[in-house]
């Protein structure tokens, strides 16, 4: 069985060496995949004698990088048909979890002394779906002609967002670009699992509201239908709700689907203005204003920006830059405005905490207070990053008390509608039976 020579990245970070024995490259590389290796280099020894290794990447970091081999350029028109059928796939994204796992892996890999061009072509041929590995192959090819990560990445805006390039490109200027991907990919992490949190918490209500619409168009087009003639023969007057019940079947049998064809092309004419500027802002606007879902929302964004301003600082961006960065993680366009006018008033030598007082709907006198002392301290990245775990906290819950409201509102929602339709279906039988008798 032959024996192969391999060199790989640990989870830690660290270069591990050493030989193991398969029967072909794809189980070698199996093997150290179930060992938690990442490969950089595999050589074959057949007969004692190796074969010709694959290069290291220990290329010194100021040569002009080299074009290597990416997977797809060793078959001719292989790659351009893979890059042809994605363009007519309609999943053609990036996941959040391919997108955190390049970062992560990115970050280990430069963080271990591997060149950029080198590391792009490994993740390239480890990427987990052919359209990520057209995705890597295009920033590589972008790198090694000249172009800088964050501009490369900035080339394919659906998958890298505008907070990503530009931390990325602070990373890049600072010398430190291992250690900003990594805290890009922490970012990531914890931005997931709190969307998680959020979407767990809407899930129940939703699927209430989902069954509630479900009852309601079963009741009003199969069960009502029913009893129709037995109303017919009675030949008396009927309940005004018994009437109103009865004309809202008629109506959602004879135009329910026509309805919600008009339902469906509104929302999509609705989505297509939301997605405009205009459009964005009018919403964005009024989701603040909402009693209840205005304060989760603003509460949300502030738990973004601390937590990204403060990642940042950590990594040695200076604060200028790293406000400028962060207020784009916000989401809001609006709150995106009002701290974009506290940053004018930063690079005019005011201090951080009294320049944020006038967006009051994103930070609270509390919240302000807090930074001032961070910034009079010299902690202000840590107390960011601490206020952010505090109001991720405190949000989560108050989802949890939100949706533990929401729940029985439905459920009595629910049983409102289908007791009212109960009764006004069995009130006529009543008056039935008292004719007859």
């Amino acid at each position: 069985m032959p024996t192969f020579q391999y060199r790989a990245l640990q989870i830690d970070g660290t270069i591990a060496e050493g030989r193991l024995e398969a029967g072909g490259r794809q189980e070698a590389f199996r093997q150290m995949e179930g060992r938690g290796l990442r490969p950089i280099s595999l050589a074959e020894h057949r007969n004692g004698k190796p074969q010709k290794p694959e290069s290291n990447g220990k290329a010194q970091k100021s040569e002009a990088p080299k074009r290597e081999s990416v997977p797809g350029e060793r078959a001719d028109g292989r790659l351009a048909w893979t890059q042809f059928k994605l363009s007519f796939n309609r999943a053609n994204k990036i996941s959040a979890r391919i997108l955190e796992s390049f970062t992560r892996l990115l970050s280990s890999l430069l963080a271990a002394g591997v060149p950029l061009s080198r590391a792009l072509v490994i993740l390239c041929k480890e990427a987990a779906s052919p359209l990520a590995a057209v995705k890597w192959k295009e920033i590589h090819d972008l790198v090694v002609d000249g172009m800088s990560l964050a501009d490369a990445m900035a080339k394919s805006p659906g998958t890298f967002p505008r907070v990503y390039v530009a931390m990325v490109e602070a990373g890049e200027t600072g010398g430190f670009l291992d250690v900003v991907l990594a805290q890009i990919a922490d970012f990531q992490a914890r931005e997931k699992e709190l969307r998680s949190k959020v979407m767990t918490a809407l899930l129940y209500p939703c699927i209430l509201v989902f069954l509630a619409v479900c009852v309601l168009v079963v009741l009003m087009v199969v069960f009502i239908p029913n009893f129709l003639p037995v109303f017919a023969s009675f030949g008396g007057k009927l309940p005004l709700l018994t009437q109103i019940i009865l004309s809202t079947s008629d109506l959602v049998r004879s135009y329910g689907l026509f309805a919600l064809a008009g339902l469906v092309t509104v929302g999509i004419l609705l989505r297509q203005w939301f997605l405009s500027p205009v459009g964005r802002r009018a919403w964005e606007g009024t989701m603040l204003r909402t009693p209840v879902v205005g304060s989760l929302i603003a509460q949300f964004a502030m738990s973004r920006f601390c937590r990204m301003l403060g990642t940042l600082l950590k990594s040695g961006v200076p604060l200028i830059n790293a406000l400028n960065v962060a207020r784009r993680s916000i989401g809001n366009q609006i709150l995106v405005d009002a701290v974009s006018n506290s940053i004018d008033r930063v690079k005019e030598g005011k201090q951080l905490g009294p320049s944020l007082a006038d967006c009051r709907t994103l930070f609270p006198g509390s919240v302000l207070e807090m930074i001032s002392v961070g910034e009079e301290s010299g902690r202000l990245d840590d107390e960011l990053v601490r206020i952010a775990n505090v109001t991720e906290s405190d949000l989560d819950r108050r989802l949890k008390t939100a949706v533990a409201l929401i729940e029985p509102v439905m459920l009595f929602f629910i049983a409102g509608l289908v007791g009212i339709i109960f009764i006004g279906m069995v009130v006529p039988i009543f008056s039935l039976q008292q004719y007859i008798k």
